[in-house]
């Protein structure tokens, strides 16, 4: 058997309570992927979105649902090295990729060099979403793990003075017919790592250069900052990360001073004279 066969196998054996269920309960309760969908599986090269891609290939070979598969790789501007493992560990799994080349870390740099980052994820985004297009997808899948979930959650209360999670879809408002889907929503980076490490497999980690600064200076990795509180308090709370992710699904618009709901803010006293 080959090594890229083992792998596949052992997502829906050995794994198969960490990695298979979770990624089919998301698949259903979301509403992730319908018949004759040509969906764009988009590959960083880390360790989220390489898992991704071999649960979609699996769900492609033993699922109800008829599906097409493209694999992209956007290049915004790699080091050769860092190409070179992407493309190594594509075959290695055996995930024919697409790779194309763009130049978002220089362009996003020039723009705002001092903080690149959000600008350099909406270039990002959109040159997928282009990709994908040009090769007919309706959807792109992005490897966003429940662990991102909430801690987003918790970025946008501490940081954001809002609450906003991070839905398992959504459609594009810049690309007509497009829809953004969040496969992995509900499996856990933990066991995403164990999985990497029961295969021996190595991932690159974000292979850009402001990236790295930041990991230098971790007081300013505000997710980080989120990471470490998250695992303070389940040091008293075994259940908080759940509790944190349970919270997007309870939201309680009666006790709340005011919320957004499609661009438009209603507030609490607004609504105060309907509730008698």
């Amino acid at each position: 058997m080959l090594e890229s066969q083992k792998i596949e196998r052992s997502i829906i054996t050995k794994f198969r309570k960490q990695l298979w269920r979770p990624f089919m309960k998301a698949v259903r309760d979301y509403q992730l992927i319908e018949e004759n969908d040509r969906i764009a599986v988009c590959i960083s090269g880390g360790k989220d979105s390489m898992i991704l891609a071999k649960c979609m290939q699996e769900l492609q070979k033993h699922g109800d649902v008829s599906f097409f598969l493209e694999f992209i790789v956007m290049n915004p501007g790699y080091t050769e090295e860092v190409e070179t493992k992407i493309i190594e560990n594509a075959k290695l799994l055996d995930v024919p990729i697409h790779m194309f080349t763009t130049d978002v870390f220089a362009v996003s740099e020039k723009l705002n060099g001092e903080a690149p980052c959000y600008m350099c994820a909406r270039m990002r985004r959109g040159c997928l979403y282009h990709k994908a297009q040009e090769l007919g997808c309706n959807k792109i899948a992005l490897g966003h793990h429940f662990d991102d979930v909430i801690e987003t959650i918790m970025l946008s209360i501490f940081y954001g003075g809002e609450f906003k999670s991070m839905p398992p879809k959504l459609h594009s408002q810049n690309f007509a017919g497009m829809e953004l889907i969040r496969p992995l929503y509900l499996i856990r980076e933990s066991d995403i790592i164990a999985f990497s490490k029961y295969h021996q497999l190595t991932f690159i980690n974000c292979a850009c250069k402001f990236t790295k600064v930041l990991e230098k200076n971790e007081k300013k990795s505000k997710r980080l900052e989120m990471k470490k509180l998250i695992q303070t308090l389940k040091k008293e709370n075994p259940l908080v990360e759940y509790n944190i992710f349970a919270s997007s699904e309870n939201v309680s618009l009666d006790t709340l001073l005011g919320y957004k709901t499609n661009d438009r803010k209603v507030s609490f006293i607004d609504q105060y004279g309907n509730r008698q």
